[in-house]
């Protein structure tokens, strides 16, 4: 690295790996420490946040105070690269590690990791994750200490057994998942209580319910079997209150039955919430429907860097929390081996047709929303709907008014209510994300139907009356 380099690097500003730092500090080694468990990164010392240099003189003695405080407050001990420049006639050091082999490493028994352009602590689970991941294993593939093979069912065996083998069971089925390794040393390990627990279990919650508003739930089903079982049961009920409707294809007499929402999609999604949650969290998988949209949650973040836009983008090697499910459900082919099941749900919308998906990486999980393009929703037209697809239009009822979607009807009755209400508020009540809520409530601006009293702060929103409402 030179002189032309570290401008380059300044100018580029902070990151995922790289951070500036106005002084040697206690955030300096943290930031040291987030980027070894990481992907490696280089802090620069005598830089302010927006890039210009602070002015101050660094000495070698200095820069060796520093790293023997890294060496001491670290463990296993951090030895950062050195390299003193000058930047605009002013000293700066940069302090460079790389990732490093064995992890997590931590400062002062904590640990942290890089994620975007700051440091996040790791929970215990996340450390246990980074641990298993330096030895290429996963959770699922270590030892159930709390159950026994008498916890699993050997029909269930059987079933999964004749699904790979086309039709044809085992004598001892057991012995065929010593095979999969699944049993060790005659113990169950965690994937093999899950896949094939024979009664109830907390472990594998899925709760599925049908809103026909954010408060009021019409129908509802727990689901905690096993986790070839959970997708029939999550599948037939998102199924019984899915809309149908009819598509006059050009040129041809018949008609094409379809749902408001693609059955592929639907299917992948919920394939995906099983095969890759984390299932060492307390919280269970929550599927909503609403009248326009269904939000399925799962628990469980991205892994490591991995974002919505990389995903989307296809730019990231496909990594499985659950390595030993993950192959099983393709042994029962059941899911892909290489990680395509977002392309699967999004062509799969994009040739339907008539409805949106978007994904959320949040606090503790991962949330997928399929929602309606036209903002229709079952309550605004019968169960069956027809639809001509030369024109795109659908049938509606006369007085049903066509500009303004479910959500927006919600966000208006709940300003209505209480005409100080937050975004914060609005996004929690309506269970989506404060993005989405800025963005309704500006279509609901655009159509006079909403406006701002007084300033952002201490104002008020006021809802339009409106004969269309």
């Amino acid at each position: 690295m030179d002189n032309n380099s570290i401008k380059q690097l300044i100018a580029r500003g902070e990151g995922v790996r790289v951070e500036f730092k106005s002084s040697f500090n206690q955030d300096a080694i943290v930031t040291l420490n987030a980027f070894v468990n990481t992907e490696g990164g280089k802090v620069l010392i005598g830089v302010n946040d927006d890039g210009s240099p602070v002015g101050k003189s660094i000495g070698k003695e200095d820069v060796q105070k520093w790293i023997n405080e890294v060496k001491s407050k670290t463990e296993p001990c951090i030895v950062p690269d050195e390299k003193l420049f000058k930047y605009k006639g002013k000293d700066v050091v940069v302090l460079s590690v790389k990732e490093y082999p064995v992890k997590p490493v931590s400062v002062q028994g904590r640990y942290y990791k890089r994620v975007k352009n700051s440091n996040h602590r790791l929970s215990l689970s996340e450390i246990s994750d980074l641990y298993l991941e330096t030895f290429h294993s996963s959770w699922d593939y270590y030892i159930d200490n709390q159950h026994q093979l008498d916890d699993i069912s050997t029909d269930k065996v059987n079933a999964f057994l004749s699904k790979r083998y086309g039709g044809t069971s085992e004598s001892d089925p057991l012995r065929a998942l010593q095979k999969y390794e699944l049993i060790r040393d005659g113990q169950l390990t965690n994937a093999a209580f899950l896949l094939f627990v024979k009664d109830y279990t907390p472990l594998t919650g899925i709760e599925a319910a049908r809103f026909k508003s954010p408060v009021k739930i019409i129908d509802a089903v727990s689901i905690h079997s096993d986790l070839f079982s959970e997708v029939d049961a999550v599948e037939a009920f998102i199924r019984k209150h899915l809309m149908t409707e009819y598509i006059h294809k050009k040129d041809e007499f018949r008609r094409k039955e379809q749902f408001d929402y693609p059955e592929e999609a639907i299917r992948e999604i919920v394939l995906n919430m099983i095969v890759h949650r984390n299932y060492r969290d307390s919280g269970d998988s929550i599927i909503k429907i609403f009248d326009d949209r269904i939000e399925f949650f799962n628990p469980g973040n991205l892994p490591d860097n991995l974002t919505v836009e990389k995903l989307l983008s296809d730019d990231y090697t496909p990594k499985s929390r659950n390595t030993l499910i993950n192959a099983m459900f393709k042994e029962a082919r059941l899911v892909e081996k290489y990680g395509l099941g977002i392309k699967h749900i999004m062509d799969a919308c994009a040739k339907h047709g008539g409805c949106n998906v978007q994904f959320f990486n949040e606090q503790h999980g991962f949330k997928v929303v399929l929602s309606k393009k036209d903002g229709k929703s079952a309550s605004d037209a019968p169960s069956t709907r027809e639809k001509n697809e030369d024109s795109g239009d659908s049938m509606k009822n006369a007085d049903i008014p066509s500009d303004i979607t479910v959500r927006e009807k919600e966000i208006l009755n709940l300003v209505k209510k209480n005409g100080k209400i937050s975004l914060h508020e609005l996004a929690e009540q309506l269970s989506t994300g404060r993005s989405t809520i800025v963005r309704e409530m500006e279509k609901l601006k655009s159509k006079g139907l909403l406006e701002r009293e007084g300033p952002d702060r201490g104002g008020s929103w006021k809802a339009i009356e409106n004969e269309n409402e």
